[in-house]
């Protein structure tokens, strides 16, 4: 199971083994990352899950989908490095992945 930190936004860094085949988001939730609300359960549907990907990782993830780009539109102070977690599907080769959980998700 590759080792993914997520730095939640009072800077704690939270640690987690992710099952490779599993989200992002979903692996967030199950380990209780501070954050990520996911309110639709992972359907692209409402930008809650919103992560920033640090940027050494950004080439080794898929680029992102119209369905992604249109959500994160909603998110809280998008960049060129946001992505839903719930479109960050967990492979071997994401050992050491390395995201940011914004202070806030939605337009909040």
């Amino acid at each position: 199971m590759p080792r993914i930190t997520f730095i939640e936004p009072d800077g704690f860094r939270h640690e987690i083994d992710a099952p490779v085949g599993i989200t992002l988001m979903e692996a967030a939730k199950q380990n209780g990352v501070k954050g990520i609300l996911a309110l639709c359960g992972g359907a692209c549907a409402c930008g809650t899950c919103h992560v920033y990907v640090d940027a050494a990782w950004q080439p080794m993830l898929a680029e992102r989908e119209e369905m992604e780009e249109g959500m994160l539109e909603s998110a809280w102070q998008p960049r060129d490095n946001s992505r839903l977690s719930c479109q960050i599907h967990i492979t071997p080769n994401l050992e050491g992945l390395v995201v940011r959980v914004p202070l806030h998700q939605g337009e909040t």
